[in-house]
């Protein structure tokens, strides 16, 4: 069991890496045009037209709140420091946002190909972003497993 935690520890953040870094979804139109943005490249494009307060929320939800997320599950994990109130009490709030920025991402998607603006097809940086959800969720659940033990 504990070796499936440390994996998890692990995978998350480099699944994350990847997940930001990599396009996301590739956009066809007209046959001719095609696009693969990152996360990364979403937030800066949000950021350069003029949609401050947009790329803010979208880097937050998506970005930001995920590492503090995997910083709390590393601390958890160690044991002895997650007896700060800092740590149990931002674990659980940013809990519930696990899976929300993908569900966002993944309805993006269905909302191109439905509304006929472009073909759209989902990319390893969508993959990996959602396993670095699900690895950070298991870290959570075996960590508090194995602290619950103590």
């Amino acid at each position: 069991m504990r070796w499936m935690l440390v994996a998890a520890l692990v995978l998350a953040p480099l699944f994350f890496g990847l997940g930001v870094v990599l396009p996301l979804v590739r956009f066809e139109t007209l046959y001719f045009f095609d696009r693969s943005p990152s996360l990364l490249g979403v937030v800066a494009a949000l950021w350069a037209g003029d949609d401050a307060v947009l790329a803010i929320v979208v880097a937050l939800i998506s970005i930001v709140f995920p590492v503090i997320k995997m910083i709390a599950i590393a601390a958890e994990a160690l044991g002895d420091g997650f007896e700060s109130a800092f740590a149990r009490s931002v674990l659980p709030q940013l809990s519930r946002w696990s899976l929300m920025d993908v569900v966002l991402v993944a309805l993006v998607i269905v909302a191109a190909k439905t509304g006929g603006i472009a073909q759209a097809f989902s990319q390893p940086g969508l993959w990996f972003y959602a396993a670095s959800a699900l690895m950070a969720a298991l870290a959570h659940a075996l960590a508090g497993r194995r602290n619950a033990k103590r």
